[in-house]
């Protein structure tokens, strides 16, 4: 074991460099350059490594989950918008033909009154009419009747002397009389 541990230690067996420089053979020196930089990183670095590919694998699977939630809460809000949209064209379908249907029944009402308003007003046209008929027809009467009395007192003044005026008031008292027994 001294000799290998002298061989270290003994600095005649190891040759000095001449100079400091760069060793331009690839095929020595980069595979195991490579060999012993890839082996350090592997060793070193693979906690580190997978430790954030691990992180990164979580972000991810998160980033997705919540992607799918997102995604089923707008399909979610979707449909229920797709609900509400067709209860709403239903409701507007129905007040639409309601609105026709009330429409409809108003101008049917308003007809219907305005007819019954212009019968009324024929009727109390001709009712009119009637009174002033009637009335016309009374003031003729009256007219008649008042030359028809003039031109009977007229004759009768004419043609009546005492003694047939006093005939004619016994006749009448004594019908007054007749009719108060009956009374009576």
């Amino acid at each position: 074991m001294k000799n290998v541990t002298d061989s270290f230690v003994s600095l005649d067996y190891w040759p000095f460099a001449g100079s400091f420089g760069f060793n331009t053979d690839i095929l020595a020196t980069n595979p195991i350059n490579l060999t012993v930089v890839l082996g350090v990183l592997i060793f070193f670095g693979k906690g580190v490594l997978s430790d954030l590919l691990d992180n990164r694998k979580q972000r991810i699977l998160n980033t997705i989950r919540n992607s799918e939630e997102l995604c089923g809460g707008a399909i979610e809000q979707l449909e229920k918008a797709r609900a509400r949209l067709r209860k709403v064209e239903m409701e507007a379908d129905e007040f639409r033909i309601n609105g026709y249907s009330e429409i409809e029944r108003e101008k049917l009402n308003l007809m219907n009154s305005t007819y019954k308003t212009l019968e009324q007003l024929e009727n109390y046209k001709n009712e009119t009419i009637q009174f002033e008929q009637q009335s016309a027809i009374n003031e003729v009467r009256q007219q008649v009747f008042q030359q028809a009395l003039e031109g009977a007192l007229g004759t009768l003044t004419s043609c009546l002397n005492n003694e047939l005026h006093l005939r004619t008031i016994s006749a009448n008292i004594g019908m007054f009389g007749t009719m108060k027994e009956i009374i009576d």
